[in-house]
């Protein structure tokens, strides 16, 4: 083994570790987590293809609509375009700006086609804990952690509060399979573990290449997460062992050009499109410096912990984020324990590169500025102050870097132990003892058995009315409610019958008229607004309480000139033809051609484009 290659593996060798066991410990390890991962979805296992994780609908209809428009496109025998007028028609929208998960779409599709997109996102959030999980057990065992060190590792990230809380929802994030790999490959490139020699550095940049591309076709901001840590160590491993980088320079380069190049043959035509296709955007949909960590979520837990108090989950509520981005969590008892380990075993240098990583990336995770115990202290500037208005960094989210810091800490715990271990081999207590002081530090993190919630099961007469039109494949429908980052009731809809092929409004990233990004592009016009607000008003019974203010009562013309512009197939209510919706549409379009249970249906026939 080459110099080069101890530098980080010291653990294993030069300290003494234990070398890694047979594929079958990782197998077993995954059985493991496995069921744990099904105990913390348990109540969606109920009825995978209906149950969603409560409080956060709109995230999750978003995600179903996405993986049936790839199974759709499966199903045809191609794969899905990059962009589309399935969403947000006539203008359509770019994918690959959104929380598209193309690879997981695609090879789920054949569970979404038996049993419906949102059984393939019960079983994919059941893959992200225990694959998570059992990618940061192989790595750890990889580079010298014992079986039980590895195995906290494993606990601590893959079933983290930063992935039980993406879980509400974020789908792209809670699935954080890859990033220990990617992470892992670097530092193997670096090292000179994956092999010496020109060759051996091709191969370990291929592979790196390729867990990359798989990465971006997940999720792009992951990538750019667990990138960002591997610079991060390695930058520190270069710091304790120059002469020892310094060797690797060119294989190193070479390694990572191969990556660029598998990554630029694979993903080379979904990045242009993104960045020079048709509907491309610039810019951050996001108020900067908003979703950030909170210093006092290290150590306030929510909820969705086994062990929390009163206060510290309302606090946890009341975040600027709310709960899907409350990701920052990790106790009092753990962080002292990381402290401590880094004190005594600061000498290890396994210890070192992982303490420093974890400290940097969780300082990236508080923002530009800090926000402590609820309030913004604006004068007091942090780390990603200096990074947030370079380039793709602009629209990152630092909250995120929850995810891959976590890794950070689950790799120094497990460091730690067998550190701990190695020192004090005597008495045989002792072992028990770093095993007992290495559970009662995980313990805060044991998550409650995710809350389940019934997603938004398409109205009676929903298929009857879309077959009764008999509408050509590609037309676009009005729905009303029309669709919108609040109404996401109909992608839902859409997303569990096929139905229809193409509508008006969406929820979706997208450039407005000057191209910056923003939710739902342009927005809704007042036109969609105040059909959007008879539905509300018609869903209530009549009532006006709690109308959303939508503007005025436009004219006949203006709503006809609305439509014009949309230039729909079809126009279809959920509602009743005696509801303030079924009135007022009755009105306008005339009787409706199609009435299937609550279901209204209007064809609209254009003697020329724009014309009806």
């Amino acid at each position: 083994m080459s110099a080069p290659s101890t530098a980080l593996g010291a653990s294993a060798a030069a300290e003494g570790a234990r070398p890694a066991s047979g594929r079958w410990v990782v197998a077993l390890a995954g059985l493991y987590y496995l069921l744990g991962a099904i105990a913390v979805t348990l109540w969606l296992w109920r009825d995978p293809a209906s149950r969603v994780v409560a409080s956060n609908p709109y995230d999750t209809d978003q995600f179903a609509w996405f993986f049936r428009y790839d199974a759709t496109a499966i199903a045809h025998f191609r794969l899905p375009a990059l962009t589309t007028a399935g969403m947000n028609a006539p203008q359509g929208i770019s994918v690959m700006w959104n929380t598209f998960m193309l690879l997981p779409g695609v090879l789920l599709a054949p569970v979404t086609l038996l049993a419906g997109p949102q059984a393939s996102l019960t079983v994919l959030m059941t893959i992200g804990f225990a694959g998570s999980a059992t990618a940061m057990f192989a790595v750890l065992r990889r580079w010298g952690a014992g079986s039980t060190a590895a195995a906290f590792g494993g606990l601590v990230y893959g079933f983290s509060p930063a992935l039980v809380h993406s879980a509400i929802g974020h789908y792209d994030l809670q699935f954080a399979v890859l990033p220990p790999l990617i992470v892992d490959a670097a530092l193997r490139l670096a090292t000179g573990r994956c092999g010496t020699g020109r060759a051996a550095s091709l191969r370990g940049g291929a592979y790196l290449g390729l867990l990359a591309t798989a990465q971006l076709l997940t999720a792009e901001e992951l990538l750019f997460d667990a990138a960002l840590a591997a610079v991060v160590m390695m930058a520190v491993l270069a710091a304790c062992r120059p002469r020892a980088v310094a060797g690797r320079v060119r294989e190193v380069a070479a390694g990572l050009a191969t990556g660029i190049g598998v990554t630029a043959v694979i993903a080379g035509y979904p990045l242009w499109v993104q960045f020079f296709g048709p509907i491309r955007q610039h810019g951050s949909p996001f108020p900067p410096d908003y979703f950030k960590n909170d210093l006092a979520g290290f150590v306030r837990p929510s909820g969705f912990m086994l062990f929390h108090t009163r206060a510290s989950a309302a606090f946890a509520a009341n975040f600027q984020g709310q709960l899907p981005e409350y990701l920052a969590y990790l106790g009092w008892p753990l962080l002292a324990v990381l402290a401590a380990t880094a004190a005594v075993f600061w000498r290890v240098i396994a210890v070192r590169v992982t303490a420093a990583a974890f400290v940097l990336l969780a300082a990236f995770s508080l923002g530009g500025t800090l926000l402590a115990g609820g309030h913004e202290h604006e004068a007091i500037t942090l780390p990603w102050y200096l990074l947030q208005t370079v380039s793709l960094a602009g629209s990152v989210i630092p909250d995120r870097f929850s995810i891959v810091s976590d890794g950070a800490a689950a790799a120094l715990l497990a460091f730690g132990i067998d550190a701990a271990r190695r020192r004090w081999p005597a008495p045989r207590w002792s072992g028990a003892m770093v095993t007992c002081t290495a559970v009662l530090a995980v313990l805060p993190l044991v998550p409650r058995p995710l809350p389940a919630a019934m997603a938004s099961a398409p109205p009676a007469g929903w298929p009857a009315a879309f077959a009764a039109l008999r509408l050509p494949p590609g037309a676009s429908v009005l729905v009303v409610p029309v669709p919108t980052s609040t109404f996401t009731e109909p992608l839902r809809w859409q997303a569990d019958t096929g139905s229809p092929s193409s509508m008006v409004g969406g929820y979706f990233m997208g450039p407005a008229w000057d191209g910056q990004a923003y939710i739902d592009g342009n927005g809704l016009p007042a036109e969609a607004m105040y059909l959007n607000r008879l539905w509300v008003r018609s869903s209530r019974g009549g009532s006006t309480a709690g109308d959303p203010p939508y503007g005025e009562v436009p004219a006949t013309a203006q709503m006809w000139g609305q439509i014009t512009r949309w230039h729909p197939a079809a126009v279809v209510a959920v509602t009743g033809r005696d509801s303030v919706l079924g009135r007022y549409l009755t009105g306008l379009l005339g009787r409706p051609a199609v009435t299937a249970g609550g279901v209204l249906g209007w064809h609209l026939y254009w003697e020329s484009p724009g014309t009806p």
